[in-house]
């Protein structure tokens, strides 16, 4: 399945191996660390996701 999903890098993620997160956006959204590609990912609905969005949004 992470074969058929587009990955997303975190603006914030540099070369250098600073905090790297990558987001897939499918009908469940799937997050992993981009270290560590084939290791273990946090699966959530996208309502979840777009709460966590809003809550982090500058002057949420």
């Amino acid at each position: 399945m992470n074969d058929q999903l587009t990955w997303f890098k975190s603006s914030y993620s540099d070369d250098e191996g600073g905090d790297c997160v990558e987001v897939a956006l499918a009908a469940t959204i799937h997050i992993r660390d981009s270290k560590a590609p084939t290791g273990q990912q946090l699966h959530i609905s996208a309502p979840a996701w777009a709460a966590f969005i809003a809550a982090v949004q500058p002057g949420a």
